[in-house]
């Protein structure tokens, strides 16, 4: 099954609430009104889209389809601006470990708030990797949460992944740093950090975060490649206010948006990538270990306005 069959099952909840209010607005041929445009503002503002995004993807709707030379439907020019809106970085979510110049191993530092499916996600992206035959370093730099290590341990031992953990309580930037030595030393394509869930409005646990970062910057040049941030898709317009901070704090390059499947606010994820710019790396759509998905703005601006085949009359 492909992103958009996986991606469309993933978001019905979003876009049964944001089609089921505005399926008359949405039809082939129909020219919108002033009131359709305020059903449709307020069924996007009902998705958690955001006011900014809202306002983006309302004026770029009227645009085209003002526009003579635009063929298409309110429909389509929606998703044409939904797909515009996401399309904030280009590169791939998974780039090649040692090949074409790309650094080995390749450091992805993940950091979160509590609850948010941190580990799990870090273990469904060992597996894709460890699918891909490459080999994976998980490195438990969480040490203060009872039993996390033993928890990413289980997810290493399913993913065929290999592990660094430090004694309950130690300095998360000495596991980190042996890691690093021991990624190093035994050249791994790939290098994965979890880090202890914490509350983003929390500084000297935001200190904390930075105090890992800099002692991966040393051990690895150029490491963290990349730094995923994990939001819950579930929390809405908070999602929104943890990624400014973590983004402020340590340079955030990619998102990751879990139990996107739980909840009728998707929308959260054009809010996120209108108001800071930052692509979304991975998209979680259930429990399974397959079901982290690697994001498509075409297809994801497809399942979320377009309904499936059969149902547009």
């Amino acid at each position: 099954m492909g992103f958009l069959d996986r991606i469309t099952q993933g978001l019905r909840k979003t876009r049964d609430a944001l089609l089921g209010s505005v399926a008359s607005v949405l039809q082939p041929g129909r020219k919108l009104s002033d009131e359709d445009f305020d059903a449709l503002e307020a069924a996007l503002l009902r998705a958690d889209v955001g006011p900014a995004a809202t306002d983006r993807l309302l004026q770029g709707v009227r645009d085209r389809l003002a526009d003579p030379a635009w063929k298409g439907d309110a429909c389509d020019a929606l998703s044409a601006e939904v797909e515009s809106i996401l399309r904030v970085a280009p590169g791939p979510a998974e780039p090649p470990p040692g090949g074409n110049g790309s650094a080995r191993p390749h450091v992805v530092l993940v950091i979160g708030v509590n609850g948010t499916g941190k580990t799990t996600s870090i273990a469904k992206l060992a597996r894709r990797h460890r699918e891909a035959g490459e080999s994976v370093l998980l490195v438990a730099a969480d040490t203060f949460r009872a039993a996390a290590a033993d928890q990413l341990e289980v997810w290493a031992e399913r993913a065929g992944a290999d592990i660094v953990s430090g004694a309950p309580n130690a300095d998360p930037a000495s596991v980190a740093f042996d890691g690093m030595t021991r990624a190093r030393s035994r050249s791994y394509d790939r290098v994965i950090i979890d880090t202890a869930g914490r509350l983003h409005v929390k500084s000297n646990l935001m200190e904390e975060l930075k105090k890992i970062r800099r002692v991966v910057e040393k051990a690895v040049p150029g490491a963290p490649h990349e730094t995923l941030l994990v939001l819950d898709a579930t929390t809405g317009q908070n999602g929104l206010s943890q990624a400014r901070v973590f983004h402020a704090a340590l340079g955030v390059t990619g998102i990751v948006l879990t139990k996107l499947d739980g909840t009728a606010k998707g929308g959260i994820v054009l809010a996120i990538a209108d108001a800071l710019h930052l692509p979304i790396r991975w998209v979680g759509v259930g429990e399974a270990m397959e079901d982290l998905l690697a994001f498509e703005p075409a297809g994801f601006a497809r399942a979320l306005v377009s309904a499936p085949q059969g149902e547009r009359a």
